[in-house]
């Protein structure tokens, strides 16, 4: 097991001695500025995006990207296998320079609690100033256009943020999307983007799309991590810097069903940082808390929290659109897998968001335009002690459990992620949309036969 210090530089002149807490750390770093002074890791892609659409993020907001870069940086490129010592919870020091070290320093310790939660391991983070030669990483734009834009909304390529996106413009709002590609998982975001276009008048102008992204060999004697359980805090930060050029007080919209927004364990094994935490109640209310904190006019709003998958299809504003271009969104956990078995990427259609996008579609439009590599479920026994099995097993005895003992819901809401400051009738809306939500996939499940082969 090996701590690891990043060290976040701004470029050739940011030569400050930086003393890390740990002496005995792997120290790593990374210089985000180059000689032209343009951030890079696909920063300055994203800011060049933003300015191209009039919108000039300020100052805090970058700084927040830039944190955010970092911890993608350490989430994707230090192995949990090899740099801890269970295999999972890796003890990673971020040093980063930012405008206002004070205001950051203040908040070191609730960001530290949302990566904690986020991710599964140990952050600690430190700030200092920016180098004078950085103070200005955006120059201000000569022009004076006024950005039209009126919310924010994450577009992931998936089907949850395809209806979020259908239902933002059907209902006249003027939102610009954000994305952040970076594997075949988020492929079908240009193809969604297109599909819309074709409906609603071309996305290009209300559409941002970056990778940030790092070498395999950034840290020292790691293999890269591939379970990248931070990508939201990313997904966010990029969210709030589009959302800080504008003029007022922006909504961010993260499109999410509610069953996968609680991700409850299915069972006992699948619990902790195994179970995704990235549009958590409790996750997205730290987020809320930390904007406020620094300054930044932006809110988090997920319509759906409410909805199981296969209601937020049903209330879609353009059914039709939406039934037309199913197969064009992504849900697979690791649409890769199918290469194992010789086969392009493509949903797996066992793992559990295929699954609740299996039970939705079925829910929803009975037919399912999408191709699963395991096309039909009920075809043959699946084999309950190998990954296509495994997770449809875990959702019969979910819903076995509930339809015996309805009240389980009330208690198990509370498994992936404390709930407070929420009221309790909020607190009884997340037990009723887990207990549909498992409903709804065991309507599809409940006949598949899985047992040991």
């Amino acid at each position: 097991m090996r701590r690891h210090s990043i060290l976040t530089r701004l470029g050739p002149t940011d030569r400050a001695r930086i003393r890390t807490r740990d002496r005995d750390s792997v120290r790593t770093e990374i210089p985000f500025v180059d000689g032209e002074r343009r951030l890079g890791y696909g920063l300055g892609q994203m800011v060049d995006q933003l300015a191209a659409r009039s919108l000039q993020p300020t100052n805090p907001a970058l700084d927040l990207a830039l944190l955010a870069a970092t911890v993608t940086a350490a989430d994707t490129r230090i192995s949990r296998a090899t740099e801890s010592q269970d295999s999972w919870t890796r003890e990673i020091d971020l040093y980063l320079p930012v405008e206002n070290p004070d205001l950051w320093q203040g908040e070191s310790a609730l960001i530290e609690r949302i990566l904690n939660f986020l991710t599964g391991d140990r952050w600690r983070l430190f700030f200092r100033p920016r180098h004078c030669d950085y103070r200005q990483l955006i120059h201000p734009s000569r022009e004076l256009v006024r950005p039209r834009f009126d919310c924010v909304s994450l577009f992931s390529g998936g089907l949850d943020s395809f209806v979020g996106a259908i239902d933002l413009l059907a209902s006249g709002r003027n939102p610009i999307f954000v994305s952040h590609y970076w594997d075949a998982s988020t492929s079908s975001q240009r193809r969604c983007a297109q599909r819309l276009g074709n409906v609603y008048g071309d996305l290009a102008p209300r559409y941002v799309r970056a990778y940030v992204g790092f070498s395999d060999d950034l840290i020292q004697d790691s293999e890269p991590e591939k379970t990248t359980r931070g990508r939201s805090f990313l997904f966010f930060a990029l969210a709030t810097l589009a959302a800080s050029g504008l003029d007022t007080e922006t909504p961010v919209y993260v499109p999410e069903n509610g069953l996968i927004s609680l991700n409850i364990p299915l069972d006992p094994l699948r619990v902790g940082a195994w179970s995704t935490r990235t549009t958590h109640p409790f996750y997205m209310a730290r987020w809320a808390e930390l904007t406020q904190q620094l300054g930044l006019a932006v809110t988090w709003e997920n319509p759906y929290r409410f909805s199981t998958k296969g209601e937020m299809l049903s209330a879609c504003a353009n059914r039709r659109l939406l039934r037309r271009n199913l197969a064009e969104t992504i849900s697979c956990s690791s649409i890769s897998k199918a290469r194992w078995k010789g086969l392009s990427p493509g949903h797996c259609g066992h793992c559990v968001p295929c699954l609740i996008r299996r039970g939705a579609i079925a829910s929803a439009f009975r037919n399912d335009p999408t191709l699963y590599t395991i096309a039909n479920l009920a075809a043959q026994p699946l084999d309950s002690k190998r990954a296509e099995g495994q997770d449809i097993r875990s959702f019969q005895m979910m819903a076995k459990r509930l339809l015996q003992r309805p009240e389980l819901a009330d208690v198990l809401v509370r498994k992936s992620g404390p709930l407070s400051g929420y009221t309790q009738e909020e607190i009884a809306d997340y037990a009723a949309v887990f207990a549909r939500g498992i409903a709804e996939v065991g309507a599809t499940v409940n006949s598949v036969v899985v047992r040991p082969l």
